[in-house]
């Protein structure tokens, strides 16, 4: 074990001190020879350091380089050193956080984290947190909670009754909706397609003056951070009008909730912090490993009565059950690298890196401009939507960057639009990775148009 936890330790080492002298998506030939491992299951047992061989000469080429400085798709972050660190250490532990008499350690530090982020997130200290894979589920519990909450107003107790006969619940999105937020509604039970649709404005902001009649039996889904944009749904407004009428307020902040930690950009999350429950990834701004998601529900009591079931053989206790705030019962102990990347960073470490970010989404806007391309977006955020003229240009832009292999920027669809989208959110990324970046970009970029 001892031997084969160092050559592992010696392949990721030299992994991530490769990463930025590589293709950042990988070439054909790499991906074909995956197929090395590919072939009947053997029928008896393989050496271990044969099998991290294999991995490591076959999969690694394979991999696109996330955790390198020059990804710019899906609103990926990369991976801090501190919280890879402690991912590995967690991995020996093995701890399975269920309960606290499972694993102390795990139980704690969910919960110092949690006062952590409640105090960044400027959230009231009663504020339940719940430690999930992503926001698809981050969404889910939220929502859940938000179903057991005004059911439970209504008399109706939804985790024994079930949704048969329940009385309705409505629901409010904006226009702009991401689709982890719709899949999350369909999980809990309130479809996707009956809801109430808000229309928003040319940033993809839910326009508050155009909210629908609410009541106590709404849930109304707003936005941190348009997923092609970075707006910000106005929250003080449409909570105080959602408040009024006794609706219980949703914020889908994946990656925009962190402006809140930010003094240069809390401005932009105004409100959500008078939201009923929140959700939100620490995958990606805060840059720890995959998965890890965050859920916070104002009353911790409705995330709680909404996720706990219990049993005869379980043993708990008084103090805070990580598994009463989850949908999931066995889990690894996330909560651990959250507690690493927070203490590593600090508050001021941190802002400095969503602020560096941003800045750096700002040079991208700024650089494309200049070169004559068209920006679709405000850059309020780490978001950039550019076109390089018709839609079949802009699309072969983006598939030549793909090809090309100095950086990688997706593609989207932006109000008629079709987009290249630059989502910067690494710790990594440094200024002369934007400078290489844009310089390829450009280049390709010139040479699409004068093709025609």
């Amino acid at each position: 074990m001892k031997e084969l936890l160092h050559e592992a330790e010696r392949r990721a080492q030299l992994y991530l001190s490769n990463i930025n002298g590589r293709r950042v998506a990988p070439a054909r030939e790499d991906i074909a020879r995956l197929e090395h491992l590919a072939g009947p299951l053997p029928e008896g047992a393989t050496d271990p350091r044969e099998i991290l061989a294999l991995l490591d000469d076959y999969g690694s080429p394979a991999t696109v380089a996330s955790t390198g400085g020059r990804y710019f798709g899906f609103v990926i972050g990369g991976t801090l050193p501190a919280p890879l660190a402690a991912n590995w250490l967690a991995a020996a532990w093995d701890q399975n956080c269920t309960l606290r008499v499972m694993s102390p350690v795990a139980a704690r530090l969910e919960e110092i984290a949690s006062d952590w982020l409640r105090d960044l997130f400027g959230l009231p200290a009663q504020c339940g947190c719940g430690f999930v894979t992503g926001a698809t589920m981050s969404n889910f519990a939220g929502l859940t909670a938000a179903r057991h909450a005004l059911l439970a107003r209504a008399g109706w107790n939804v985790e024994d009754q079930g949704l048969f006969g329940a009385p309705e619940i409505k629901v409010v999105v904006g226009a702009d909706v991401h689709i982890s937020l719709l899949k999350a509604l369909s999980l809990v039970g309130f479809g996707k397609a009956r809801v109430t649709t808000v229309p928003a404005d040319g940033q993809g902001r839910m326009r508050a003056d155009a909210l629908p009649p609410l009541d106590n039996r709404t849930v109304l889904c707003i936005q941190a951070g348009n997923v092609n944009t970075g707006a910000f749904d106005p929250a003080t407004a449409i909570c105080a009008r959602a408040h009024e009428a006794g609706a219980w307020v949703h914020v889908d902040g994946a990656f925009g909730l962190w402006a809140a930690a930010t003094p240069g950009r809390a401005h932009l999350a105004a409100g959500v912090a008078e939201a009923d429950s929140l959700a939100t990834d620490c995958h990606k701004w805060l840059n720890v490993p995959y998965d890890c998601g965050l859920t916070f529900v104002r009353d911790a009591a409705h995330l709680r009565n909404a996720m706990t079931f219990n049993a005869a053989y379980l043993q708990t206790t008084e103090a805070r059950e990580p598994w009463q705030f989850t949908p999931e019962a066995s889990r690894r102990a996330r909560g651990i690298e959250v507690w690493a990347a927070l203490r590593s960073l600090g508050r001021k470490g941190l802002a400095e890196m969503i602020e560096r970010n941003c800045r750096q989404a700002a040079c991208f806007a700024e650089g494309l401009r200049s070169a004559g391309f068209t920006i679709l977006n405000e850059v309020v955020l780490n978001q950039v939507l550019v076109s390089f003229g018709t839609a079949a240009q802009t699309q072969r832009v983006i598939d030549e960057v793909q090809k090309d292999g100095t950086c990688w920027c997706g593609g989207t669809q932006w109000q008629g639009h079709t987009a290249m989208r630059i989502s910067v959110s690494s710790w990594a990324t440094t200024d002369d990775d934007v400078r290489q970046s844009l310089d390829a970009i450009v280049r390709i970029a010139r040479n699409v148009v004068a093709r025609k």
